[in-house]
């Protein structure tokens, strides 16, 4: 959960720590790091956390000089125009983005006085979902600098019993591994890792930490053939629902798979392998069906099958010779399945007490048959009419995954997210595990009407073997004895009857020698757990009901201060006439935000408006299209914009350091043949990177991407989802999309594709070159980009019409020269590869002339790997 980094070697973060502490699942963790500015001049210091995307913010203070600059969660409207205040005046704001498939990155930057300290704290909360039967806390770790207190710590109090418990770090070597102290009883548990200086080091002397990764803590609790776990604490109740050793009822799934055209290629092949594992997993008491949809339906069997031995051996021959064509008919796929089940049902084919469900395997929008989303959410629920649940995995980055997402709910069931990658068979392997043993249906769990109210969900589809239920409530008598429970659901060869009664707890006398910091866990439990099914009603219910949940929502997360989808944290530090500093505000990425984020190339930050364009951070220069030049200068509130018009095939030089061993050459590309207006268009189709202190060289083309480091040479091509992970560099390939290049304690650069329809008279595919984290290049950087990574000072005067009414013209002093300048736009294709963005900014004429040092010219290079 935790990545502390300052760019500057003279900021020493001296202290980090990451305290977690677990009472009955529900997690309560504190990061806490500080840092010293040992320079004799104010630094930038950046402060970065990975927390789980399931997880609430409740609080961020910063301790600067003495003063306590602390959070407050706000409606996130009224947090919105706090921040575009703050953006007008170019000041810098947090900034919250999506960091891999669990985990969402929390990010602030600040200016420290010399010789000044700075400390960080950030809160969060959440409940711990049980998963295949385990309980998981995961920390992640990247302090990129030696630590003088580093410590990882986690307090776990579970009055059931703990059954087991590990904890690991996939950095952890054998050396390190007996600093991982773990200290378990029968209800508590204290895991610690505190490596000094000397044992993070990479090697004897060595600056390099060792410290780099995840750490996990995996644990699960007692569990007996009871009405469950119930803790009653101060007023409020938790009940934890998972009872041990009973038998699997049998189930009844229609798997519905999409075979559509772009399911080609290695999408196609991981359905097939996980389908061919999962068929093999069925149990021969189930019952099952195959589904197979582009435009057209096809199915293996009209009707359900035994899992047989025999009858899965035949399927798993139907799977292999799946082959892909066609659009998207997801409708009559999905109502084709329920058809299958209630035929199966009506018939007494399958099991009376058996489990029935469809699980959905789609990479894209419905495009053929019923396409409107709405009419297919209605005609799949009033179809299945709660006689099964939905389960639906959305490949890649171009599903419509709210859809399916609100289609899952609306039916009792969930959506996943299944990420192109080389684990993609193992991730649909995995959920179909979760759901692969029902051990009761229609699970319904009742309390005395009179003694409770704001309950959470108390009626469960079913119960999957490795899972629980979890529900809570507030009661009207704080003073009772007992507390009645009942649980009702239907089994495997009976109904399942329990009852059993519940006393309220006394914490002090379970853990006599700890503090009571936690006395109202399951007050805060009730609100996590209550904000989350609200969240859930308003995408998923009647209109009044969505109106209803938000706003109930909306105050329970001020009330909480929990920092939901519909809150954000704002700190507000005081305004001085040295250096006036705007909010820093954290918001709560939607599965939406998330997606679009990893759609567009995993790096752009996810904020309440476009946040990049003004980030003191990290500015973005690029050039892209015809091709133009971008230079952001967020210090002057603006952006400067120039064109390069040469003869097709020419080099350019881009960037380079010395003193990094950097160096980025483009060449240029025309169209295909001259248009009938005569003009020549050029773009960049062929880009050379070198970072020579790492060994690595890359070749982009339109094609595919070439990587050599060490005499050693592998190919990546932009058909295919891919990532490349070194010691010195990682490539991030997302489909026909974008590259982006992290070199190590270095820059980043993007690299977005252009496809352009091969049939087009003139035009070809062609690249746009992005860098992230230019401040991380030296003062001394150059190139027609690199020149502009640490600013240029400008004024802009005597504004008077142009040649076309919006595009006023100016008179700008820079660099010692006065040139007439246009005002207009360039487009910036990180969001929307397709059309872009207009971004405005003043135009220089005549190839920069003016603006760039010296001509055009003298950045041609006689290679793509060539500094002259």
């Amino acid at each position: 959960m935790m990545y502390f980094a300052s760019y500057d070697a003279e900021v020493e973060v001296y202290s980090l720590k990451v305290d977690c502490k677990v009472a009955s699942r529900f997690a309560h963790t504190v990061i806490t790091s500080s840092a010293l500015n040992k320079a004799n001049s104010s630094q930038e210091v950046f402060f970065e956390v990975d927390l789980p995307k399931t997880a609430f913010i409740t609080n961020f203070s910063m301790e600067i000089e003495g003063q306590t600059y602390t959070g407050e969660v706000k409606e996130k409207e009224k947090a919105k125009k706090q921040y575009q205040k703050a953006v007008s005046t170019g000041q810098t704001a947090g900034l919250v983005k999506a960091s891999g498939r669990k985990m969402e990155k929390f990010t602030v930057s600040v200016n420290i006085a010399a010789n000044s300290n700075v400390t960080f704290i950030l809160t969060h909360e959440e409940l711990l979902q049980r998963k295949l039967g385990q309980y998981e806390i995961m920390t992640r770790v990247k302090p990129k600098q030696l630590v003088q207190h580093f410590e990882i710590v986690a307090d776990i109090y579970e009055p059931q019993g703990i059954a087991f418990l590990e904890a690991y770090g996939t950095f952890i070597s054998n050396e390190l591994l007996p600093l991982v102290e773990k200290t378990v009883s029968d209800k508590k548990a204290h895991i610690s890792f505190c490596p000094t200086l000397d044992q993070q080091r990479k090697c004897l002397g060595c600056e390099g930490t060792l410290i780099d990764g995840d750490f996990f803590i995996k644990y699960d609790v007692n569990r007996a053939e009871t009405i469950g776990d119930i803790q009653i604490v101060n007023g409020y109740f938790v009940h934890f629902f998972a009872p041990s050793d009973l038998p699997r009822v049998p189930k009844n799934v229609v798997f519905v798979i999409d075979r559509s055209g772009s399911m080609s290629g290695i999408k196609m092949k991981q359905t097939k392998e996980a389908m061919l594992a999962i068929l093999n997993d069925l149990a021969e008491d189930d019952y099952f069906g195959i589904v197979l949809f582009d435009s057209s339906i096809s199915t293996w069997k009209e009707s359900l099958t035994k899992a047989t031995k025999e009858n899965v051996s035949k399927a798993q021959q139907f799977i292999q010779g799946i082959t892909v064509s066609g659009t998207t008919n997801i409708n009559d796929a999905v109502m084709k399945a329920v058809d299958m089940i209630m035929k199966g049902k009506r018939d007494k084919k399958v099991p009376e007490r058996s489990v029935s469900m469809v699980i959905l395997m789609t990479d894209g929008m419905p495009n053929s048959g019923e396409s409107s989303v709405p009419q297919i959410q209605e005609n799949v629920l009033l179809a299945m009419g709660g006689n099964m649940t939905l389960f639906c995995l959305g490949f890649g980055d171009d599903v419509d995954y709210s859809f399916l997402d609100v289609m899952s709910r609306q039916n009792k069931g969930l959506a996943r997210r299944i990420y192109e990658g080389s684990d993609a068979t193992v991730q649909l392997q995995g959920f179909y595990e979760e759901v692969a043993s029902p051990l009761l249906s229609e699970v319904d769990l009742r309390y005395p009407d009179n003694l409770v109210n704001s309950l959470t969900t108390s009626h469960y589809k079913q119960l999957f073997n490795g899972s629980e239920i979890v529900v809570a409530g507030r009661l009207t008598d704080y003073s009772l004895d007992n507390f009645l429970v009942e649980v009702f659901a239907h089994g495997y060869e009976e109904d399942f009857i329990i009852k059993g009664q519940a006393s309220a707890q006394e914490w002090d006398i379970l853990y006599p020698e700890q503090e009571y910091i936690f006395g109202d866990y399951t007050e805060r439990l009730w609100a996590y757990l209550t904000i989350q099914e609200l969240l859930s009603k308003r995408e998923t219910g009647t209109a009044e009901e969505k109106g209803n949940a938000t706003a109930q929502a909306l105050e329970m997360s001020l009330q909480y201060s929990f920092v939901t989808p519909l809150t954000s944290m704002v700190v507000t530090k005081p305004e001085t006439d040295e250096e006036p500093e705007g909010p820093l505000i954290a918001d709560k990425l939607t599965e939406d935000e998330r997606q679009k984020a990893q759609r567009f190339g995993h790096f752009v930050p996810q904020l309440m408006s476009n946040a990049w364009t003004h980030s003191r951070i990290s500015p973005t220069n690029f050039v892209d299209g015809d091709p133009h030049f971008m230079i952001e200068l967020p210090e002057q509130e603006d952006a400067l914009c120039f064109n390069i018009d040469d003869r097709p095939g020419t080099i350019f030089n881009l960037v380079r350091d010395q003193l990094a061993g950097i160096l980025v050459n483009g060449q240029t590309i025309g169209d295909k043949k001259v248009a009938p207006d005569g003009k020549v268009n050029t773009y960049f189709g062929r880009f050379g990177i070198v970072h020579q202190g790492l060994g690595v060289r890359l070749e982009v083309t339109t094609h595919d991407i070439t990587v050599s480091q060490d005499g050693k040479q592998a190919k990546l091509f932009w058909s295919d989802t891919a990532s490349l992970k070194g010691a010195n560099m990682d490539l991030q390939v997302t489909k026909d999309r974008s590259l982006t290049v992290t070199l190590r304690d270095s820059v980043r650069f993007v690299v977005i594709l252009h496809k352009v329809w091969k049939q087009h008279p003139y035009h070809q595919d062609y690249l746009g070159f992005y860098t992230l984290d230019s401040h991380l290049l030296s003062p001394s950087v150059h190139g027609l980009l690199g020149q502009f990574y640490h600013g240029v000072q400008f004024e802009v005067k005597d504004m008077r019409p142009g040649e076309v009414p919006e595009k006023p013209d100016a008179t700008m002093l820079v660099k010692g020269q006065e040139l007439t300048v246009t005002r207009g736009w360039q487009r910036d294709f990180r969001w929307d590869v397709k059309n872009g963005e207009n971004i405005p900014c003043w135009f220089i004429h005549s190839n920069g002339n003016g603006l760039i040092d010296g001509n055009h010219t003298d950045y041609i290079m006689s290679g793509l790997f060539k500094t002259v």
